[in-house]
């Protein structure tokens, strides 16, 4: 069975993916990705096929923009997003395994090819009265509120893909749909939807409807025998245990102003620190402070004092698998969500939104994170709770059900 994983965004919607993805391709099934150039090099070192999906260049300038702009783009992307997606089903494809960003088109093409789909999704998105929707933030607006704000929410999310379903279904000579009809006719027939998130940070809501299963956390492949940099191997050895200050994809054109910040709060709290470039490209010198390039997280996270970071739904998790505590400093879209759970469940700091940050805001929370034993304990008991979850491998399960 030939499986199409697709997916869009920044690396951290992308690389959870390699993990799930390896798993399949040890159970025995033929797996493919489908996403955007930049990511073919993660895609081919799991192993698996690579398929291209168009992208748009990312905005310049990083930081949060706007509501409305991020709409605008939005619906740009996923419009040429459209125009990719029937090519690469059309390599030759079983089952369809859809992302947030690429279910709401990969339903026409199941519905044009007769290929079977299922959801894999990264955040929870269906309405419950647990929580606001994760692109509102974190403010309850009690259960009633929160199940209609989670409505309103994913009309919004509707909105952004009227242009590209219209333009899909015309090219698929499928009739007309909107996206919100399409939407309600999955939900009717409980189309099923697997989520790679732990149940440590996100319990699965008691109102969901059925078929809306959560897994557990899947994580990005790393080459069996991957090691640290010796660069970085001689840092850890040379003092007491740093602190990772890192914004992923987050955050360009700040790298100056971050970089200063960090390094000032990490000396005004006479902690060593290593920083991950990033977008930001964030840099620092000095005997204290090492800069480095990409580097897996589940092998440098277990060896750091705490993690500051914008609180991606994947670093997120492997900061908490780690059993370190955390300062989040949130950008945009679902990071505030997971910046609250994971001050929520004691592992974190109250997140700093990453306008307000300073180097004194930082170091309090720096000197808070370390020096108290009670969110390193949170941590812990975190680690431990997602130790007993096997997401990839659940998804397989889930995966070999829902095919016979």
């Amino acid at each position: 069975m030939r499986i199409l994983i697709a997916a869009a965004g920044s690396r951290g919607d992308i690389a959870p993916y390699t993990g799930l993805g390896a798993e399949l391709r040890r159970a025995g099934y033929e797996v493919a990705v489908a996403t955007t150039d930049a990511f073919a090099p993660l895609v081919r070192e799991a192993q698996l096929e690579f398929r291209g999906l168009p992208s748009r260049p990312p905005t310049q300038g990083g930081g949060a923009p706007n509501k409305r702009q991020l709409m605008r783009e939005a619906a740009a992307f996923v419009t040429e997003l459209g125009r990719g997606f029937a090519d690469a089903v059309a390599q030759g494809t079983d089952l369809l395994l859809l992302s947030t960003t690429t279910a709401p088109l990969g339903w026409h093409l199941a519905e044009a090819t007769g290929v079977p789909a299922v959801g894999a999704y990264l955040q929870p998105t269906a309405p419950t009265g647990d929580f606001p929707p994760v692109v509102t933030g974190t403010r309850s607006l009690g259960r009633p509120g929160n199940r209609t704000a989670g409505r309103v929410a994913l009309r919004m999310a509707d909105r952004v893909y009227t242009e590209a379903v219209t333009e899909l279904r015309r090219d698929l000579r499928l009739p007309p749909l909107a996206p919100h009809e399409m939407r309600r006719r999955q939900e009717r027939a409980n189309w099923p939807v697997l989520h790679g998130f732990s149940t440590a940070l996100v319990p699965r809501p008691s109102d969901w409807r059925p078929g809306l299963d959560v897994v557990g956390t899947w994580w990005p492949f790393v080459a069996a025998g991957s090691r640290l940099p010796a660069e970085v191997e001689d840092f850890l050895a040379a003092g007491p245990r740093p602190v990772f200050v890192g914004f992923g994809s987050m955050a360009a054109g700040h790298g100056e102003r971050l970089s200063e910040i960090a390094v000032r709060a990490l000396r005004q709290a006479g902690l060593r620190g290593i920083l991950q470039t990033g977008s930001a490209g964030l840099a620092a010198g000095g005997d204290d402070v090492l800069t480095i390039g990409d580097t897996p997280h589940e092998l440098l996270f277990p060896r750091v004092a705490a993690v500051v970071h914008h609180a991606g739904a994947g670093t997120t998790a492997a900061g908490l698998r780690a059993g370190v505590p955390a300062v989040p400093v949130p950008v945009t879209a679902d990071q505030p969500f997971w910046a609250g759970r994971l001050a929520a469940s004691g592992a974190a700091t109250a997140p700093i939104p990453f306008r307000s940050l300073t180097a004194e805001r930082l170091a309090d929370a720096l000197e808070q994170v370390v020096r108290q034993q009670g969110h390193a304990r949170a941590a812990s008991v975190a680690a431990q709770h997602m130790a007993t979850e096997d997401g990839a491998g659940a998804a397989v399960k889930a995966v070999e059900r829902l095919t016979g």
